[in-house]
């Protein structure tokens, strides 16, 4: 049986002509795990675009923002049912389904750059191990994007792991937090909402949250002006995926537009948000009032190494998540990026 969906009742007038198709017509809804303004939401757009243009008009896809049809963590579902088409969301939502979910969402400490991810997907099998842990849902996965390594928020200096111990800090359930845990951190769960109250308070002294831009936009360098920038921790494999029976009907020139442009649509989000991440950086660097601190490639190496511990502990869950590690830490050796 299905778990029941929740539907808004703005909502419930897609579903009378999503997926509906002519001969050379096709019109999506997809659902983001990102809400209307954001900037992931609006370079989402551009994709929309993209595909509109590349087909010539004969793909249409609606982009809703994060809730508007089902809950950020039940559009695998409402895909699967056929009230949703296809979603651009963060994997990790999932790893309740199966832990691998989580391990190819954000394998904390494994990649410095967005690059080296996109690479792992196209050449070391990451594209077909999405499908093998998406397809018996039944969704098809088209491709990944990401928003790129997340800054760290920190009240106090930071350079390296040794000067995570005992630090208080908001961190997501899940593999993220118990990554920090073993690194000496005291991680504690906190919504997106309550970080910057927490960090001007004193209850928390460092924070995962977003991209650097995004951190300084919302003011928490100004309460915690120590970021760790480049990250050396989190960056989440954002997927495109929709319902697999709808992706199986269509002709082979359509699959290919939405697949090359989801590549390109990759690019184009990692290029805007790190030049998004530059200029914030030289403004608070230029200020005076915030140090940044970069973290020296043998602290993310140690870092890195206590992560695989966590890595194994995780693949221990499910065969699946076991062969998620198995083909990831191949992939990683095979490129020098972990001993």
């Amino acid at each position: 049986m299905r778990p029941f969906l929740k539907l808004t009742c703005a909502a419930a007038a897609v579903f009378a002509f999503s997926g509906a198709a002519t001969a050379q017509e096709y019109s999506f809804t997809f659902q983001s795990s990102d809400p209307s303004g954001n900037p992931n939401f609006e370079l989402q757009q551009t994709w929309v675009e993209a595909i509109a243009e590349r087909t010539d008009g004969n793909v249409k896809i609606e982009l809703l923002p994060v809730g508007s049809v089902v809950e950020h963590n039940e559009t695998q579902d409402a895909i699967a049912a056929g009230i949703l088409d296809g979603h651009i969301t963060d994997t990790s939502y999932f790893a309740g389904k199966d832990p691998a979910f989580g391990l190819i969402a954000n394998p904390v400490g494994a990649w410095s750059a967005p690059q080296q991810m996109f690479d792992f997907m196209s050449e070391g099998g990451g594209n077909e191990l999405m499908n093998e842990l998406l397809e018996p849902y039944g969704l098809h996965f088209i491709g990944a994007t990401t928003p790129g390594l997340e800054a760290f928020v920190s009240k106090v200096p930071l350079e390296g792991v040794d000067d995570l111990q005992g630090l208080k800090m908001r961190a997501p359930e899940g593999l993220v937090q118990q990554v920090f845990a073993a690194a000496g951190a005291t991680p504690v769960n906190l919504p997106g909402s309550e970080v910057f109250t927490s960090l001007d308070k004193g209850v928390i002294d460092a924070a995962d949250y977003s991209v650097f831009s995004t951190n300084q936009a919302q003011g928490l360098n100004d309460v915690a002006p120590h970021p760790v920038y480049p990250g050396f921790h989190s960056m989440p494999l954002v997927e495109v995926s929709m319902n697999k029976e709808k992706w199986d009907a269509l002709p082979d020139d359509i699959k290919t537009a939405f697949e090359e442009t989801v590549a390109e649509f990759a690019q184009r989000q990692v290029k805007a948000l790190a030049e998004n991440d530059a200029e914030a950086v030289a403004a608070a660097k230029e200020s005076g009032e915030i140090t940044v601190h970069d973290w020296s490639e043998e602290e993310r190496a140690e870092f890195r190494k206590i992560a695989q511990g966590e890595w194994e502990k995780v693949a221990a869950k499910s065969e699946k998540a076991q062969k998620v590690y198995d083909q990831l830490t191949a992939y990683l050796q095979e490129k020098g990026l972990v001993d």
